[in-house]
C-alpha cells in the first residue's frame, strides 16, 4: 500500500468511518484473491470460485469508493452482512467444507471488535450463525459438522469482543494522554501571558529607579517601587493559584476559614486587574462572608477579569447577605454567553477559542475554588450582560 501524506485517499490506518470501511475493503479484497489463487488447484469449480472472487472484489471497491466520512462510523457494519453472505456461499459451493471460511468469520469480528460497540458485535452474532450453519444443513453435512458453529460463532465473538474491550481501554489512555497534553499546552500558555507583563513591568521600574536613582523625584520612586511590589505580588498570586490547582486534584486543598469583609476583598482584587475604571461596587462596608480571603480574592480576580475579558464595561460587582448565605454577583454589559456554551462554562479547558488570552482554566479555577467552600456558582443572563453569581456561607450571627 502507498500513502500519500497529506492525502486521505490511500489511507487505510486510523478510526474515521472511511478508515474504517477501507479496512473491510482489505478483507474483502483478500477473500477474493483467496478465491482466485483457488481456481488452479480447483478447475472443477472455477466458474463458482469466480463469482466468488468477483463478489469479494466488488464488494471490496465499493466499501473504498463510498463516502463514508458522511455518515455514523457505526453504519460501516453493514459491511459485515456481505462478507457473512459470501462465506456463506464459499461454504454451500465446497459441499460443506467450512475449514476454509472459519477463519474469515473470525476476521470479521476482529474487525468489528475494533472499531464497533459490543452491541453490534451482538447484533451479528445471528446472521455470521445462518451464514455458517445454513450451508452446512444445504448440503446435509453430519450433526457434529454443524454444531461446529455452537465453537466457531462464540469463538470469533469472544475474538471481537476482546478486542472491542481492548480497544476502548486504548482509547480511554489516549483520550487521558490527549487531557494531559492539553493540560499542559494550557498550564504553559498561561504561565507565558500571566508572567510576561508583570516581569515587564518590573524590569522597567527597576532599571529605571536604578539608573535615576539620584535624579528621581522620591515621589515618583515611591510609585515605582509600589509598582514593582504589586507585580510581585501578582506572581506570589499565579504561583498560589497553580498550587491550589493541584491540592484540589488531589484532596489536599486547606481553607483558613474566617470572617472576611466583602467589600475590602473586592478592593483587594480591583488591584490586580489594570481596568478599575471600568469596575463598578455597589456592596455595603459592614457585609461579611466566612472564606478564605486569598482564595476569595482569586475568585474575584478571575469573575472580573473574565467579565471584562469577554463582556464590556461597566463591570458591576454587588453583595448581599441572603438567610444564611453571601451572594456575590459581578455583571458585565456585553453580549453575554451563547446558549451552546453556557453548559462547558466552568470546565477545564473550555476557553474562547476566538480570544487568544483566553485558554479556559480561570472560570475552572473559580468554580473548585467556590466549591471548595461549600459554595455554588451560577451563570444568568443579565439582558444586556452576563451575570455571575456566587453563593457563599454567611458568618454565625
Amino acid at each position: 500500500m502507498v500513502r500519500v501524506k497529506g492525502d486521505s485517499r490511500f489511507r487505510v490506518l486510523g478510526e474515521g468511518a472511511n478508515q474504517i470501511a477501507r479496512q473491510a475493503a482489505l478483507l474483502f479484497a483478500l477473500s477474493g484473491l483467496s478465491a482466485l489463487t483457488s481456481i488452479p488447484t480447483q478447475p472443477s469449480h472455477a466458474g463458482v470460485l469466480s463469482v466468488i472472487a468477483g463478489a469479494d472484489l466488488l464488494t471490496a471497491l465499493i466499501a473504498w469508493l463510498l463516502p463514508w466520512q458522511r455518515w455514523d462510523p457505526r453504519l460501516t457494519a453493514v459491511l459485515a452482512l456481505p462478507g457473512f453472505a459470501v462465506l456463506g456461499l464459499s461454504t454451500w459451493v465446497f459441499g460443506g467444507f467450512a475449514a476454509g471460511t472459519g477463519p474469515f468469520f473470525v476476521l470479521l469480528f476482529a474487525w468489528l471488535g475494533l472499531h464497533q460497540p459490543i452491541w453490534i458485535l451482538a447484533a451479528c452474532v445471528p446472521p455470521a450463525t445462518i451464514a455458517y450453519v445454513a450451508p452446512l444443513v444445504a448440503v446435509d453435512s453430519p450433526a457434529p459438522v454443524v454444531s461446529s458453529a455452537l465453537v466457531l460463532i462464540p469463538v470469533a465473538f469472544g475474538v471481537g469482543a476482546l478486542i472491542a474491550a481492548q480497544a476502548r481501554h486504548l482509547r480511554a489512555e489516549r483520550d487521558r494522554a490527549d487531557r494531559v497534553e492539553r493540560w499542559r499546552a494550557a498550564m504553559t500558555a498561561t504561565l507565558a501571558h500571566d508572567l510576561r507583563q508583570p516581569l515587564t513591568t518590573m524590569q522597567a521600574a527597576l532599571k529605571l529607579v536604578s539608573s535615576l536613582h539620584d535624579d528621581l523625584d522620591p515621589a515618583r520612586r515611591k510609585a515605582l517601587l509600589e509598582s514593582a511590589h504589586a507585580q510581585t505580588m501578582r506572581l506570589t498570586r499565579l504561583a498560589t493559584t497553580l498550587l491550589d490547582v493541584e491540592r484540589i486534584d488531589q484532596g489536599k486543598l486547606r481553607l483558613d476559614l474566617r470572617n472576611v469583609p466583602v467589600a475590602a476583598a473586592i478592593n483587594e482584587a480591583k488591584a490586580f486587574v489594570s481596568t478599575v475604571e471600568d469596575i463598578r461596587v455597589f456592596v455595603d462596608e459592614d457585609l461579611q462572608v466566612r472564606a478564605d480571603p486569598d482564595r476569595l480574592e482569586q475568585i474575584l480576580v478571575n469573575l472580573t477579569a473574565n467579565a471584562l475579558r469577554h463582556g464590556r464595561p461597566p463591570v458591576d460587582i454587588s453583595a448581599r447577605r441572603k438567610d444564611h448565605v453571601v451572594q456575590i454577583d459581578v455583571r458585565d454589559h456585553g453580549a453575554g454567553v451563547p446558549e451552546h456554551v453556557e453548559g462547558r462554562l466552568f470546565g477545564r479547558l473550555e476557553g474562547d477559542a476566538g480570544h487568544p488570552d483566553s485558554v479556559g482554566l480561570g472560570m475552572w479555577i473559580a468554580r473548585l475554588l467556590v466549591e471548595a467552600h461549600g459554595g455554588t456558582i451560577t451563570y444568568q443572563p443579565a439582558n444586556p450582560g452576563a451575570r455571575f453569581r456566587v453563593c457563599l456561607p454567611a458568618p454565625e450571627c
